[in-house]
């Protein structure tokens, strides 16, 4: 009995690495996508709105600039949180780089309310898969209970069907990251 919960483990495991696999891939088409769409917005917007001299690089900058700030700002945010400080900062610019690869998108669109949303659906869903991905996680089930703090008295039933008072120690139950509770480990506590 001893070989399930690691067989069990693994699968979870090999779930929980192929299901990363899968958003990370998802996370990179969108990106992929929506960046080419939002860089060329931010693109066009800058260029339209600058001198005729300017070089065409500087739209690409701009570009570049407006929409991996929000990324950044979103990797910043989630290690200060793991590191319990404060997110002020990097939200704010977060907000900021949004509202602005937002104008570029809205106002490359087509006059009305299909164009603008059509124009910002690319910035949208890569902020928001973004967010999904790169978001707090879960902290992880503790798979080895320990004691609680104390002992209770617990009758017991000895060979010859007295009952006797023993100190028995409090565990808690472990919890899968399920939620669920975990009961392939209470069998061995109990034969032990």
């Amino acid at each position: 009995m001893g070989g399930e919960p690691v067989s069990l483990n693994r699968k979870a495991s090999t779930s929980q690495r192929l299901e990363g696999i899968v958003l990370v891939v998802i996370l990179l088409t969108v990106g992929g996508f929506a960046g080419a769409a939002s860089f060329t917005h931010v693109h066009d917007w800058t260029m339209d709105n600058s001198p005729a001299a300017t070089g065409d690089w500087f739209g690409w900058a701009n570009a570049v600039i407006a929409e991996l700030v929000p990324v950044a700002s979103l990797l910043v945010m989630r290690r200060r949180r793991q590191a319990g400080q404060s997110v002020v900062y990097p939200a704010v610019l977060l907000v900021a780089a949004l509202a602005l690869s937002i104008t570029a998108q809205l106002a490359v669109a087509k006059p009305g309310f299909w164009g603008g949303l059509v124009s910002v659906v690319p910035a949208l869903a890569f902020a928001a898969l973004a967010k999904l991905v790169l978001g707090k996680t879960p902290e992880p089930a503790s798979q080895t209970p320990g004691p609680i703090g104390g002992t209770e008295p617990v009758p017991i039933r000895t060979g010859d069907h007295s009952e006797e008072v023993v100190s028995a120690e409090l565990v808690p139950m472990p919890v899968s990251a399920n939620g669920q509770r975990d009961t392939t480990g209470l069998i061995g506590m109990v034969t032990r």
